[in-house]
């Protein structure tokens, strides 16, 4: 079957960023209320969520695809779907009050065979505008693979007798993303994907180590980490790519350094396994 034909095929939703929602957000990581209400970058993540009935979510979570016309994403056979990367570009900043309309477009639709079998990739361009004016672009790149065999090897494997090491960055900050995290930053983002609450499953079907960080979440610390250095809404550009699984319960290394043009930023497990890579630009 060809999935050309769902290659610009949009979908709309609008949302407002009320009190509720910032304070929501801001509680999740442990931050005061901005003054002026301008919320940090990466509140955008939370905003126009998917709201597809109950009833018709897959066996992961995430909302089923079909053939239909009314079907946004393609209904690649591979059932296995991650968040593999993003590149945001931040035009203006989002203010808590502000009325949020975002247009979604299937970009790009591809397949290909890799090592681990058959993967099937679709750029998604949203466009999300604040009060009439646009604020974010970004442009997601999501994944679909084979699923994983019931013997298959836990990943990311266990961890190795190695250690993160920080010297040649110039800022680090330490945590340890939990269930408690994981299930809070899900609800935000009415992201119903089972690798982040559901061990049995996570480790049982997807063949995960343990409940899974969310790509976004980790994008969102690492925005955190740049406002902390760099100060608040003050990126251009912001892009990451999914490396390595981060597991619940163990430590995540966020770091950040210059560059000739911009920033770089990664997170890294603790025994020094790079899970994410990350630029950015003022």
């Amino acid at each position: 079957m060809s999935f050309e034909a769902w290659i610009g095929r949009e979908t709309r939703a609008t949302d407002r960023l009320d009190e509720g929602l910032a304070g929501r957000w801001l509680a999740t990581f442990g931050l005061v209320r901005p003054q002026p209400p301008i919320m940090p970058q990466g509140i955008h993540f939370a905003l126009c969520t998917p709201e597809a009935p109950t009833a018709k979510l897959g066996e992961d979570g995430h909302p089923a695809r079909d053939d239909s016309p009314n079907s946004f994403l393609p209904p690649f056979p591979m059932p296995r779907r991650m968040w593999a990367s993003s590149k945001i570009a931040f035009h203006a900043p989002i203010a808590i009050g502000a009325v949020i309309e975002r247009a979604s477009r299937v970009a790009s639709v591809s397949e290909k065979d890799g090592g681990s079998g058959r993967l099937a990739f679709v750029d998604v361009e949203h466009v999300t505008k604040a009060n009439g004016t646009i604020a974010v672009i970004e442009t997601q790149t999501l994944v679909y693979r084979d699923a994983a065999a019931p013997d298959a090897p836990l990943s990311p494997p266990p961890p190795g007798d190695g250690a993160f090491d920080p010297s040649g960055w110039e800022a680090t900050h330490t945590l340890t993303p939990d269930a408690r995290l994981l299930f809070r930053y899900s609800a935000l983002t009415f992201n119903t994907h089972r690798i982040h609450y559901d061990a049995p499953y996570a480790e049982g079907v997807e063949r995960y180590r343990g409940l899974v960080v969310h790509g976004p979440l980790t994008a969102s610390l690492l925005l955190q980490l740049a406002a902390r250095e760099l100060g608040e809404n003050r990126l251009r550009s912001f892009d990451f790519r999914g490396l390595s699984p981060a597991i619940a319960g163990e430590a995540l290394h966020l770091v950040m350094r210059a560059k000739d043009d911009g920033y770089e930023l990664a997170a890294f497990a603790g025994d020094g396994r790079q899970v994410t890579a990350a630029s950015a630009a003022l």
